[in-house]
């Protein structure tokens, strides 16, 4: 691979970029490619096939072919709303996936570095907090307070964003309590069944690791679903 394939991989990762690099295992010529742009002709005969790995941010060689393609995708934001225990064990269990986790909490008490080191902690209330966080519909958001003044703000901006996965703690009448003031601020029902409330798959887990476990289950789920 030519050094300029690799100085123009470390700028588009570092302007966080998502990009393909197709290669030819057999003559070794790469080319970088990104999604909605020509193929070059060296590779332009899998035109259709290059297309459907990179935007399905898949990675492998071509079939019946010496086409290798490896896709470079972001981490996918993550947003949690409360520096619970949970929270915590959360981000344990995404280390090593391709989250990017952003904790969100006013309680400075709770959120600190040193009970969350190692990531983003915005102690602001989340109609604040949401104002320096760029966010869109590849955006999840985990909410863990049981404090609607909380929650409630964090939940109706993910509705309104679109984000892909929105999942809220809580017992079965704590969720439907939510419902019903979500309908207020003229939230529909499908919109409302969006989202995953109580949150994560049913595991029979009662402890925080394993609450955590669940949530962590279903969001990666519907991260590869979405």
């Amino acid at each position: 691979m030519e050094l300029k394939i690799f100085q123009e991989i470390i700028k588009n990762k570092n302007k966080k970029i998502e990009f393909s690099v197709i290669t030819n295992l057999e003559t070794g010529n790469s080319k970088i490619f990104l999604v909605g742009e020509t193929i070059d002709e060296y590779f332009f005969e899998h035109e259709k096939k290059i297309q459907f790995f990179c935007r399905n941010k898949k990675n492998g060689i071509i079939e019946n072919t010496n086409i290798f393609i490896q896709t470079f995708i972001n981490p996918v934001k993550v947003i949690i709303v409360g520096a619970v225990h949970i929270a915590q064990y959360i981000i344990e269990f995404t280390k090593y996936l391709n989250f990017e986790i952003i904790l969100i909490d006013p309680r400075k008490f709770f959120a600190t570095e040193e009970r969350f080191p190692k990531i983003k902690v915005v102690n602001k209330w989340p109609e604040e907090a949401f104002k320096e966080i760029i966010t869109d519909s590849n955006t999840a958001l985990i909410s863990l307070t049981h404090n609607p003044k909380i929650d409630d703000p964090a939940l109706i901006h993910a509705l309104k964003k679109n984000f892909y996965y929105i999942g809220a703690l809580g017992s079965q009448n704590t969720h439907s309590d939510r419902c019903e003031r979500l309908k207020f601020f003229g939230f529909n029902e499908n919109e409302i069944n969006s989202i995953h409330g109580p949150i994560g798959i049913k595991l029979g887990g009662k402890s925080p690791p394993e609450i955590a476990l669940s949530i962590i289950a279903q969001l990666t789920l519907e991260t590869y679903n979405k």
